[in-house]
């Protein structure tokens, strides 16, 4: 799925996910197992609320080497428009 996820329109980070959830834009969100629970544990609450599908099963530094950048990410979120 992570292959799949470098082609994808996407953000990065809590807040811009968030956002992206919020605004109805988000088509998945990939949360860090080893990522601290007080920052993704919100956002994951969120994903229920508004029925986003959410992924637990990736580390920080595959998920930011997924979205192309050179440290960890605790959050990337594929975008609708992709």
């Amino acid at each position: 799925m992570l292959d799949h996820l470098r082609a994808l329109d996407k953000v990065t980070g809590v807040k811009q996910s968030s956002r992206a959830v919020r605004s109805g834009l988000a088509r998945q969100v990939f949360l860090a197992y080893d990522a601290d629970p007080a920052l993704t544990g919100p956002l994951e609450e969120l994903c229920r609320q508004k029925d986003i599908p959410f992924s637990t099963q990736y580390t920080m530094a595959e998920l930011g080497q997924a979205a192309g950048i050179q440290v960890g990410a605790a959050v990337v979120t594929a975008l609708e428009n992709s």
